[in-house]
């Protein structure tokens, strides 16, 4: 093998060490993170009423209340969040009336050839949203 050949062999040897390692620290991280996420219960979803209990067992807890306070925690617990749910609907549904004319706007000047790439791309974008509001 002569210096020339020897010295590519020794690049692409380096090459395929620093894509191993990166691909590696890749998996291991997503690995980690999705077994770290399935054993702390802090990272898992609950629904409304299963948070609301936990936090209503944490304040018990913390400040000593009684059944009687607990209770009424609860409901003033979820009454609040019925009222910021209603608050965060009806600002969603104002979005939302911006999104559609700032949409129709941009139709207006676009050309018969970009409209339905237009609509493809607002189809994806409603659908990324849609995702995230899941999450």
């Amino acid at each position: 093998m002569n210096g020339e050949t020897r010295r590519k062999a020794w690049e692409w040897l380096a090459l395929l060490f620093v894509l191993g390692a990166a691909i590696g620290g890749v998996f291991g991280y997503s690995f980690g993170h999705r077994i770290f996420a399935a054993n702390n219960p802090s990272m898992q979803t609950l629904s409304e009423p299963e948070r609301r209990a936990q936090r209503v067992a944490e304040m018990t807890k913390e400040i000593g209340l009684t059944p009687e306070q607990s209770q009424k925690v609860d409901a003033v617990i979820a009454a609040g969040h019925a009222e910021m749910k209603a608050i965060h609907d009806k600002a969603e549904t104002d979005v939302d009336g911006v999104r559609q004319k700032a949409r129709a706007q941009m139709r207006e000047f676009l050309t018969d050839e970009q409209k339905p790439k237009f609509k493809e791309y607002v189809r994806r974008m409603d659908e990324e949203r849609k995702r995230q509001q899941q999450k």
